[in-house]
């Protein structure tokens, strides 16, 4: 319980100072507005509505103002219900493994997966909020101008409305202008009554009804109405909607409040809801204007693509909206969960397999650090959950963490040679090496990047401490998602390429780190552990192989043999002959296989990897092809292509938001590398981009560069040193290192090789 208590607190957002400048775009009727979107078309259905959030509330706007619907979210609204199966005395690796080579797979599926295919554990939602217009105004159109962060709807009749989740504080806002008699309406979740469709297991979880909660306690009077909502093991949560009204001018603000914050959230909600409603729409207004004044100076780009330009916007745009420091980091769909009856996709949970993790890469050279430390303090409070399952079910010390997760970082179960990987917590371990290089917070790189990294790196010393027939380090069970789905062949009889790269780079990163903190022979012992590890599984023609006489045969959306590449960089093209052809075969492979089975995703993912390999053409097709054919008109990823032009077979549309902030990296990666210890700019960029340019992106050693390209050749750089580490710049002049000096705090000014 106190754990549940410490993580629900983290909820309490802090204000933070990161902010952008847009890049602006022309109007259309296709979703695309001056910076943001544009409905000439009412909205009808919730996955494709307007988003708003801050990381703790979040609300979709939708409808056709009879009624306009606002879905409303909080990001701790949870179904905690524990998972008996995973505290029978069965629940260890050796029954595990011992059942795997006896064949016993039903008797696996029954206490690993079949779990998951329960309603609970699970994301809830909070309701939804109806707005009806009255009149005979037709809808003319929604929009939302990112910049702002505010939706807006415009009527035939004149009728008009504005809606915002206000950047810092747990309270939305509303005002109606044109609609005499408004009566806002608040429609609780259908949490109870007739269950029309159950769980049955994958993608869909069934109704919402299947939890059985009791129906929610109703209040309203004059200018106010509310909903008290009991769900499992004393949990309970509130919505608070007050309103005023003045001739055919309404404004209303709403809270939404959990027991995790006290034991009276009825109060709580209505407390913040009446003080924003005192203070005033145009006050309150003003006061988030500033926050996403200061987040969109943060960083910005310019790119002659205007498809990519866009995308990139409205990815930075949700990020913003979905992680901030002091609420939970973003699960699969964030603070926008289905309002549909239905529980949400995937129940809205954890996926360590690649969802949290693609979903945190643009953060770190979009200079959205603290942002990004909504993920790195979720999983730095969750370590003694995560250590106790390790205990449990490993019997090994150190740490690694459950791949399906909930609010707690607990296993919920799922396909299991994934969910009981034993490389998990080496991948989440990657984003605080990350935060530590891109920062040069050395108080981080003590008190959180170090632990994090030598604790699961114990797990890994410990888990790989047999011995194959060639006398390297191997795993019990090894795996690479999602390659053979949960069939038992996807536990491979020798190590996989996605099992090896986790742990050779997170042995060698945990030396790393001990040697920046003078810890020599805590560094000399975690070399002498990678050097144990064998060397990566090729083909024939030098590609990377899934394990050991296992290449890929068939198109997949999970790239995991690829890793070593991208996101660890293991292997780069700059680092010589071999390398560099073991790359191009990876790409060539994927173009061989095809992209039949792949997900939205896996061109973003595709995009990054061909940044890495400088392939600037590929990358932005990869790119333009996700942009355009696997997000819906509000920009939301929906796995499934929806073009009809056969980029994959897969066309079912499930809303996540990994793909999305994976192709905001991939920009990123075409514009700024610094993964190889030095700065290098537009690295992959089409030749046909001769003008490009950003401003304050982040490079590791805690440099802010800007950078302009113009008639193909760079015109101007600055460089900014926070911490006054050495500098080295690759020329995009001569292609000569540049060694430069550059104080803390202080600035440098390039437009040609110094001394030339």
């Amino acid at each position: 319980m106190r754990l549940l208590l410490d993580a629900r607190r983290l909820l309490q957002l802090a204000l933070l100072t990161l902010a952008a400048p847009l890049l602006t775009l022309a109007a259309s009727d296709t979703g695309a507005a001056a910076g943001g979107l544009r409905f000439t078309n009412a909205v009808t259905r919730w996955d494709e509505a307007l988003p708003l959030g801050n990381g703790t509330l979040g609300a979709l706007v939708w409808g056709e103002g009879h009624p306009l619907r606002v879905s409303l979210d909080r990001t701790d609204l949870w179904d905690l219900t524990p998972v008996p199966e995973f505290h029978s005395p069965d629940y260890t690796l050796e029954t595990v493994q011992g059942w795997h080579q006896a064949g016993r797979h039903n008797d696996l599926i029954r206490m690993l997966e079949a779990p998951y295919n329960r309603p609970a554990p699970t994301k809830i939602p909070a309701g939804r909020l109806e707005l009806d217009f009255g009149g005979t105004g037709a809808f003319v159109e929604t929009s939302l101008p990112v910049r702002q962060a505010v939706a807006r709807m415009e009527l035939s009749d004149g009728a008009r409305a504005e809606l915002f989740v206000h950047a810092t504080r747990p309270l939305g806002m509303f005002r109606v202008e044109g609609a005499r008699g408004l009566v806002p309406r608040l429609v609780p979740p259908s949490f109870g009554g007739r269950v029309d469709h159950a769980a049955s297991g994958g993608i869909g979880a069934g109704d919402l009804a299947q939890l059985g909660y009791p129906a929610p306690k109703v209040a309203s009077g004059p200018g106010w109405s509310s909903y008290l909502q009991q769900g499992a093991g004393g949990f309970s949560f509130a919505v608070h909607l007050a309103w005023r009204s003045e001739g055919a001018s309404t404004v209303g603000a709403w809270s939404i409040a959990s027991s995790a914050e006290g034991t009276d959230p009825s109060t709580t909600a209505r407390r913040r809801a009446e003080q924003g409603l005192a203070e005033g729409y145009d006050p309150v207004a003003a006061s988030h204007q500033r926050w996403w004044n200061r987040y969109w100076e943060a960083s910005s780009i310019e790119v002659p693509n205007p498809v990519l330009q866009r995308q990139w916007e409205l990815e930075n745009y949700k990020f913003g909206a979905a992680s901030r420091r002091g609420a939970p980091p973003i699960t699969l769909q964030g603070p926008w969960t289905a309002d549909d009856g239905q529980l949400p996709p995937w129940k809205g949970d954890y996926h360590h397999d690649l969802n949290t993790q693609l979903s945190y890469w643009p953060c770190y050279s979009a200079n959205h650090l603290e942002e990004g430390l909504a993920y790195l303090d979720w999983l730095w409070a969750t370590r003694s959950n995560c250590v106790a399952w390790t205990r449990q079910f490993f019997g090994l010390p150190g740490m690694n963490v459950p791949m399906t997760a909930d609010l707690l970082n607990r296993q919920i179960g799922g396909w299991r040679q994934y969910t009981h990987s034993c490389t998990t917590a080496a991948w989440l371990a990657q984003h605080f090496y990350l935060h530590w290089k891109y920062s040069g917070d050395r108080a981080f790189l003590r008190d959180r990047a170090w632990p994090y990294l030598r604790e699961a790196s114990r797990f890994i010393e410990a888990v790989s401490a047999r011995r194959s027939p060639s006398g390297y380090r191997t795993l019990p069970l090894s795996s690479s998602p999602e390659i053979h789905d949960n069939s038992p062949a996807a536990w491979f009889p020798e190590l996989t390429n996605y099992d090896l790269a986790l742990m050779r780079w997170l042995t060698g990163a945990t030396a790393e780190l001990a040697q920046e903190l003078a810890l020599g022979a805590e560094a000399a012992h975690w070399r002498g552990v990678l050097a144990e590890f064998p060397p990566f599984a090729l083909s024939e023609r030098q590609g990377l192989l899934v394990a050991p006489g296992a290449p890929l045969t068939a198109s997949h959306r999970h790239f995991s043999h690829l890793m070593a590449i991208h996101p660890l960089g293991l292997i780069d093209v700059r680092d010589g002959p071999s390398e560099a052809r073991t790359v191009g075969e990876a790409l060539d492979e994927l173009d061989r296989l095809g992209p039949s089975q792949w997900c939205g995703y896996s061109y973003a993912w595709l995009g990054n990897l061909a940044a890495r390999a400088r392939e600037g053409t590929r990358a932005e097709r990869a790119l333009e092809i996700f942009a355009t054919a696997f997000t819906l008109r509000n920009s939301f990823h929906c796995n499934g292509d929806q073009s009809g032009n056969h980029h994959s077979g897969m066309t079912y549309r499930p809303f996540t938001l990994e793909g999305n902030f994976a192709a905001a990296a991939g920009l990123q990666e075409m514009l700024l590398q610094s993964h190889r210890g030095r700065i290098e700019l537009f690295p992959a960029i089409p030749s046909s981009w001769s003008d490009a340019g950003f401003t304050t992106l982040r490079a590791q050693g805690a440099f802010l560069v800007s950078a302009e390209r113009r008639q193909g050749r760079v015109s101007r750089v600055i460089i900014t040193s926070e911490q006054g580490a050495p500098c080295t710049l690759l020329s995009p002049w001569s292609g000569r290192e540049l060694r430069l000096r550059i104080p803390k705090g202080g600035s440098m000014t390039l437009t040609h090789d110094p001394g030339r």
